[in-house]
């Protein structure tokens, strides 16, 4: 059965995730520049990013003013609900800045910790991604319509196409080059497209074989990596661990353990 207040949060984080995207959609300024950065000088934030996290937690605190707040620009207050929104105003601000397509919002609702319904909206693409915890994992799109989403079944490691993506601290990204190095004769090829919400939408939607990154926030991975496992995606991080800054890890059954080993065995987590 289906819970009430998961189904209400569904619509609610389906809702913003809709009206931000329009905004950061029909919004962007032709002459849009950096506001601020962030680890480095190329981990950028836009004028964009923060008005988009202002527009969903503004919507989100009128219908829930209990609720708490994770978001990449800065909201963040613990609420008394139980309840906590992690929120990616615009994943991908890199991509957004230079006119690329790939780019979500991203908003996943956690109640007591785990997160129970995920959205990510990728507007120049047309789609739309929303789970429910136990209830699977869908995509609306213009061309598509609504489709509930599975998996790839799993190749062997050597025929599969594998997502990654990188630091902006040079130290960091050089070294996960030098893992792509190692890994990329292991594979059929490897992806960078640069908004980790949507790599592990596409996983969900078995357009990629698996997908790691190094260096992740919650708000990057809380609702695709959701999306993901309810779509029947191996999701983790190191052996043993779950999705964490250390590694995110997602991959189909059957790649997810070789996978894992092979970046055990290239240190990928490492500086």
């Amino acid at each position: 059965m289906t819970d009430p207040l998961h189904t209400e949060l569904l619509q609610l984080a389906r809702l913003a995730a809709g009206r931000a995207a329009e905004l950061l959609r029909d919004g962007r300024p032709a002459d849009l520049a950096v506001a601020a950065t962030k680890s480095s000088p190329i981990d950028v934030v836009t004028e964009m990013d923060i008005a988009a996290e202002k527009l969903i937690t503004g919507l989100i605190a009128d219908r829930r003013p209990e609720d708490g707040f994770l978001g990449e620009e800065g909201a963040a207050t613990e609420g008394t609900s139980g309840i906590r929104w992690v929120i990616d105003p615009l994943d991908g601000t890199v991509n957004y800045l230079y006119g690329l397509p790939t780019w979500a919002v991203s908003i996943a609702a956690e109640q007591d910790g785990e997160t129970v319904v995920g959205v990510v909206s990728a507007p120049m693409r047309g789609e739309t991604f929303h789970a429910m915890r136990g209830r699977g994992a869908w995509a609306t799109g213009v061309w598509a319509g609504e489709r509930k989403l599975a998996c790839r079944p799993a190749p062997p490691l050597d025929q599969a196409l594998i997502a990654t993506g990188f630091n902006y601290v040079a130290e960091v990204r050089t070294h996960q080059a030098d893992v792509v190095r190692r890994l990329i004769p292991l594979v059929r090829d490897i992806r960078r497209g640069g908004s980790a919400a949507i790599d592990l939408c596409d996983m969900a939607a078995g357009r990629l074989d698996g997908y790691y990154e190094r260096g992740l926030n919650p708000w990057d991975y809380a609702a695709g990596a959701l999306i993901a496992a309810e779509a029947g995606v191996v999701t983790g991080g190191r052996s043993g661990e779950r999705v964490s800054r250390d590694l995110t890890l997602a991959a189909t059954p059957g790649v997810f353990e070789p996978l894992q080993n092979l970046l055990e065995d290239f240190g990928a987590w490492h500086d």
